[in-house]
């Protein structure tokens, strides 16, 4: 068994159930926008990747891009407190994980003011050390920068973290990065859309992270890079 010193979470559909929220939201902007919806099988596809690309898809020109973004985002922050939740367990995890020192990161797709108001709502703010954005990198998941970001800030190696996500561009981003892969499959994506992405652990509820490493109970986290000496 691993012994993990540092998880790394993604946010929506891994921690907190926004799908409700996503998808009202992605019905309202393409009724404003197009006068119809489109494909929701083909949204559902882009989540956990940036906003902008994935509306990209469905807008006719990089103004109504623009626009479809302002009105996605107006609805979400009008919406959100009514339809977001945190999912069950997810916080006593987190409560478990602080308490023997596992040092704790979020890396997720969605701009940071949306992501530090679910985190707060939902009551899980207090528990991250790190919190990486769409903000706050170039490239995105399935990219491995916002994975590698995080741990350069928590100045752990990929060797002794997992990260754990519900969908394939977390699954990607992680390998690339050097960590270890857990899916969360209480999220939108069902096992079959994860199986060729090989994650390191499959989870069925929240209260099995605390089953990903023997080391928790007992040894506090080591640095990641041991001091030089003669």
């Amino acid at each position: 068994m691993a012994g993990y010193s540092t998880v790394l979470f993604d946010l929506d559909g891994t921690l907190i159930d926004s799908t409700e929220l996503i998808m009202s939201s992605f019905r309202h902007t393409m009724r404003t926008h197009l006068g119809t919806i489109p494909s929701e099988a083909e949204w559902r596809e882009g989540f956990g990747t940036p906003l902008r690309p994935q509306l990209a898809r469905f807008a006719r020109d990089a103004a109504e891009v623009d626009a479809m973004v302002e009105t996605y985002r107006v609805y979400q922050r009008v919406h959100h407190d009514r339809l977001v939740t945190v999912f069950p367990g997810v916080p006593h995890v987190m409560a478990w994980l602080r308490e023997r020192q596992v040092r704790l990161g979020i890396v997720t797709s969605k701009n940071r003011a949306g992501t530090l108001h679910g985190l707060r709502h939902c009551g899980l703010a207090e528990y991250f050390e790190v919190v990486v954005t769409a903000d706050d990198v170039t490239r995105h998941k399935p990219d491995p920068a916002p994975v590698i970001e995080a741990l350069v800030r928590l100045d752990r190696s990929p060797g002794g973290a997992v990260f754990i996500g519900d969908s394939p561009f977390d699954c990607r981003a992680g390998r690339a990065a050097g960590v270890s892969t857990a899916v969360a499959l209480w999220g939108p994506f069902a096992r079959a859309a994860l199986e060729a992405h090989q994650p390191d652990h499959w989870l069925e509820r929240p209260e099995q992270i605390l089953e990903l490493s023997e080391h928790w109970a007992r040894v506090p986290p080591e640095p990641a890079h041991a001091p030089s000496g003669s």
